[in-house]
């Protein structure tokens, strides 16, 4: 059986820095295994600009 681990990152803008390596980076130490990035938000011109990151790793962990 295995858990599951949703977390929202950001590819940054103007102002903001992109945050998904960091995120990445912090889970896969933890034992976690990436499955999947989902763009979640889009700008006007039609660019994603937040993702949901999954993340899983068999139960018990």
């Amino acid at each position: 059986m295995f858990e599951y681990k949703f977390t929202q990152a950001t590819l940054g803008g103007f102002f903001t820095e992109a945050n998904h390596h960091e995120i990445i980076d912090k889970y896969s130490k933890e034992g976690w295994r990436l499955v999947q990035v989902l763009p979640m938000y889009y700008n006007s011109h039609g660019k994603p600009t937040d993702y949901e990151i999954i993340f899983e790793r068999e139960a018990g962990n």
